[in-house]
């Protein structure tokens, strides 16, 4: 029913329209004659007059003909803009041309000027008519503008192509409660020019001023061009007006044409990292992968879920998750399934502490090879728990190790954290004991076994981040562990790219250690957040400082001071080197932990550290 009600609109307006161009085109032809006979009537000689009244019924068909051709029947004149003007000039254009055609085949003669003075009468008296409803709305707008306070107020940052269109977009839709008060751009030559009447007035270290004196509510950058780092300057200058603020994605968003404002993103804390995205050339690395069979432990898990969308997007013979815990399981189930529905995927829940089941996947499946993201990273919980901690991640990874071995899987990736070097908590303690396996492992395998180490993924499932962002939303306080405390951050995609390409490197025995850039302070991220939430941190939420956790160090370390450093073709990508270390007593200390921590001792802290004499425990239970 409404479908019909709206086409009958449509199609009412199309009559109007044409009716209003039916009357147009018979008083341009008069108006021509008026003018050129100085707006005379009795001036005007019958010899124009009569061929003016007994052909402009031809003249009427042809010019309804021509704008049908030229779409002035179908455009949304809401919208209009150049390309629309120009429809209106050419098909005056062609229609004046027409009549000169006409006049001159039947030999009518009139005067010369009346060919241009009706070609200009027809265009102005079209362009009014279809541009009228456009400025009407424009003027109620504008008044409504100034009087409605539910409008937001917008500062636009970045007079380019994109903020052109945004700001063109806000003051044309009914539909956006937002005004543009004001417009900001480093460029000195814009300064003081105006886009669709809103002027640019001043660069980005007039936005605080400017903000306060305009009553700004919300800040748009709407700059896709530019680099993450200049991204981060602008948010620097931004966050202290308490504005909301928000920010187009990327360039390719104005390649497209998809600048708009339901495009737009809120900022995040990831803008504020102050580096542009890490980006590897998957497609030249993951040919390895290609019409393989892909075991990915963990799959559900931050990390495994998008190891498993970027390995499907490159065609795998094969994909088989494998996890503990079902929810997540089956949320990246769905995903593949509808993203890559010809996708051979296979989802199974399974422990990778049952031997017998690891074994039985490994022998019906054969991959060829396997991501090993299944573990417990959680460092308090851990603390809490430490014979959990070394059940899942050592005797598990012991398990999925043995399975690949004897299965003659060709390579192993075993995903590892920095809390692995000089752990002062159990999960990086464990960490450790998984990487020595990977590497004794090696040494006696068909199999080549590796492990990648980063640190913290920004959020992930446990990660600071979504801690923070509950926080802010509930008022607070935003609970920080120590003021100094410091972390090394990336993306979960840079995260598992890089893990892939690292497999990419692989020839056995390697701990690959990413570089994940400066490290951020974490109560520079609370503040940051806090900030970009359009509140005060202090004022309106508190920060409170709650003390380490157990096993928590002020700073995590990416490398043990005796492995050394050396270089791939990727310059984030660095290999530790193997430390030597006697295979056999780690062989029997491993058999004796796996034989003592299922007895849940209460000293399994003092056993792991005879393995991993680096290990200083924080806090004994």
């Amino acid at each position: 029913m409404k479908k019909i009600i709206r086409d009958n609109q449509l199609l009412l307006k199309k009559i109007l329209l044409i009716i209003y161009d039916i009357v147009a085109v018979i008083v341009s032809g008069y108006l021509a004659l008026l003018m050129r006979f100085e707006l005379e009537p009795s001036q005007i000689p019958e010899q124009f007059l009569n061929p003016y009244r007994r052909y402009n019924w031809i003249m009427i068909i042809i010019t309804i003909l021509v704008f049908y051709a030229f779409r002035l029947y179908s455009s949304l004149w809401t919208y209009a803009g150049a390309v629309e003007l120009m429809n209106i000039v050419l098909a005056g254009c062609v229609v004046g041309g027409f009549q000169i055609a006409f006049y001159a085949f039947i030999d009518v003669r009139m005067p010369r000027s009346y060919w241009l003075l009706f070609i200009m009468n027809l265009i102005i008296l079209i362009f009014a008519s279809r541009y009228f409803y456009r400025a009407f709305r424009w003027l109620v707008g504008y008044i409504r503008g100034e009087n409605a306070a539910e409008m937001h107020r917008v500062m636009v940052v970045g007079a380019g192509a994109a903020g052109n269109v945004l700001i063109k977009e806000i003051r044309n839709s009914r539909y956006i409660q937002k005004k543009v008060v004001c417009v900001i751009d480093d460029d000195r030559d814009k300064i003081g020019s105006f886009i669709h009447g809103v002027k640019i007035m001043g660069n980005r270290y007039e936005i605080p001023r400017l903000a306060k004196k305009l009553a700004v509510d919300e800040i748009i950058i709407a700059m896709p061009a530019v680099s993450q780092k200049e991204i981060k300057g602008i948010l620097d200058i931004c966050k202290e007006t308490g504005c909301e603020m928000k920010r187009l994605p990327g360039i390719y968003q104005l390649v497209n044409g998809d600048v708009s404002v339901a495009k737009l993103k809120d900022v995040d804390v990831n803008d504020l990292l102050g580096r542009d995205p890490i980006e590897v050339n998957l497609d030249s690395i993951l040919g390895y992968v290609e019409n393989k069979v892909i075991m990915v432990t963990g799959g559900g898990g931050s990390i495994g879920s998008e190891l498993c969308r970027q390995i499907a997007s490159h065609h795998p013979k094969q994909l088989v998750i494998v996890d503990i815990y079902e929810n997540t399981t089956y949320d990246i189930q769905n995903e593949l399934r509808r993203n890559y529905p010809e996708l051979n995927l296979v989802v199974l829940i399974a422990s990778v502490r049952n031997t017998k089941r690891m074994d039985m996947i490994f022998e019906k499946y054969r991959p060829e090879i396997v991501y090993h993201a299944a573990a417990h990273k959680h460092v308090p919980l851990m603390e809490d728990s430490p014979n959990e901690a070394v059940k899942n991640n050592v005797l598990g990874t012991w398990k999925v190790v043995q399975a690949a071995d004897k299965w003659k899987v060709k390579r192993f990736v075993m995903i590892s954290t920095d809390k692995a070097v000089n752990p002062t908590n159990i999960m990086g303690a464990t960490k450790r004991i998984c990487e020595m396996i990977i590497q004794t492992y090696n040494r006696h395998s068909d199999t080549e076994f590796v492990a990648v180490r980063f640190g913290n993924v920004l959020g992930s499932n446990g990660s600071v981040i979504p801690l923070f962002k509950k926080q802010i939303e509930a008022g607070g306080p935003v609970t920080v562990t120590h003021p100094d405390i410091i972390r090394y951050f990336m993306t979960i995609p840079e995260a598992v790219s890089l893990v892939l390409q690292a497999g990419a490197y692989a020839k056995g025995g390697e701990i690959f250690i990413l570089d994940m850039g400066e490290p951020v302070k974490i109560v520079d991220l609370a503040r940051n957040l806090i900030l970009l939430s359009g509140h005060k941190p202090d004022d309106d939420i508190k920060i409170e400082f709650t003390g380490l956790r157990p096993g928590e160090k002020l700073y995590e370390e990416m490398l043990m001071a005796e492995e050394g450093m050396q270089d791939t073709d990727n310059k984030l990508i660095h290999i530790g080197k193997p430390i030597q270390m006697d295979e056999e007593k780690f062989m029997q200390q491993l058999n004796d932990l796996r034989d003592y921590v299922v007895q849940e001792p209460d000293d399994i802290r003092r056993v792991v550290q005879e393995i991993v004499p680096t290990y200083t425990p924080m806090q004994q239970k």
